[in-house]
């Protein structure tokens, strides 16, 4: 089933959402205090070359706070938008499998209490931070709520992988989801369009190489330059090319084009923290570049899947 209209011609996760709990769904994002292997020095200490110190986006929970307090202070600021609601935990930053099962267990457990309409949780992670321990947890959780786990793959291509410090390869990025799938759990994928060396056929490869395996929706980023991050340091020596406005909507679009009709679209562009950004500022437009991204399939009667 797809959860097409008349405006948007992919699934969204809005439509999506409310068509199976019959309700407006909120994420609210906390911050468990994770680290990553590729930070504190198991693989690496460089971290992924886009890589923020906060690990997360503008709306991430503040580490210093207790979860209770991280949940109720992002649950007022969603409520003065939109009156009711129910929630899904979000733990965004840094990769939150990466622990000793005990802080897992209490973490996930905790965060499913915090409210009463807490109806799902989502664990943002890396394909390489699991063992059967955890993936044990995760399977008796997804028994008794809505799971769903994010995993950030960003391309298909190990050369990329390795350019951009990845400290995985593709190989190790399929085996946590059939790791995951085998389990039932949900799986959404990251990727980013405009990574350093890659052409657009390469990000399009990307897009159908996903269509291979047994994924439940996908997040599309683009690359953008945020101070404090390895790239920023890359840039500031030697300015390379990135998207246009333009070639990222023409991307994006062909990129739904070609995605299974039944996966679910979370999200199609990135929310850079604005006082930290370099490029590109159009970036910062997100409302515009989704509309772009709208009006052009319904210009050309193009759909999530036409191409597939």
């Amino acid at each position: 089933m797809n959860y097409f209209t008349e405006e948007k011609h992919y699934n969204t996760l809005n439509n999506y959402y409310r068509h199976r709990f019959n309700s407006k769904v909120f994420k609210i994002a906390l911050n468990g205090d994770f680290t990553c292997p590729n930070r504190d020095g198991k693989i690496s200490t460089l971290g992924c070359i886009f890589c923020t110190d906060s690990g997360s986006g503008e709306f991430g929970g503040l580490k210093h706070e207790t979860l209770q307090e991280q949940f109720n202070r992002i649950k007022k600021i969603m409520e003065n938008k939109w009156e009711n609601g129910k929630y899904i935990v979000y733990f965004q930053s840094f990769s939150n499998t990466y622990g000793p099962i005990t802080k897992l267990r209490k973490l996930y457990y905790e965060a499913l209490s915090l409210d009463k309409d807490v109806i799902g949780l989502n664990i943002g992670t890396r394909p390489d931070c699991f063992n059967e321990e955890i993936y044990d947890l995760l399977s008796e959780i997804n028994e008794k709520t809505y799971l769903t786990v994010e995993l950030g793959l960003q391309t298909m291509h190990d050369k990329t992988l390795k350019l951009i410090n990845r400290g995985h390869d593709l190989f190790a990025f399929e085996n946590a989801v059939n790791n995951l799938r085998k389990r039932k759990i949900n799986v959404v994928v990251h990727i980013i369009n405009g990574l350093p060396g890659e052409t657009q056929d390469m990000m399009l490869d990307t897009a159908r190489y996903l269509n291979k395996l047994d994924i439940q929706g996908i997040k599309i980023h683009m690359l953008y330059i945020v101070k404090n991050t390895p790239i920023y340091r890359i840039y500031e020596k030697k300015p390379f090319p990135l998207l246009s406005m333009k070639d990222y909507v023409d991307l994006v679009v062909k990129q739904l084009t070609l995605i299974n009709d039944q996966i679910i679209v979370h999200r199609l562009t990135g929310d850079p923290e604005a006082n930290a950004l370099i490029e590109p500022k159009w970036s910062l437009k997100k409302f515009i570049i989704v509309n772009e991204i709208d009006k052009l399939m319904r210009k050309n009667k193009l759909y999530q899947g036409s191409n597939y």
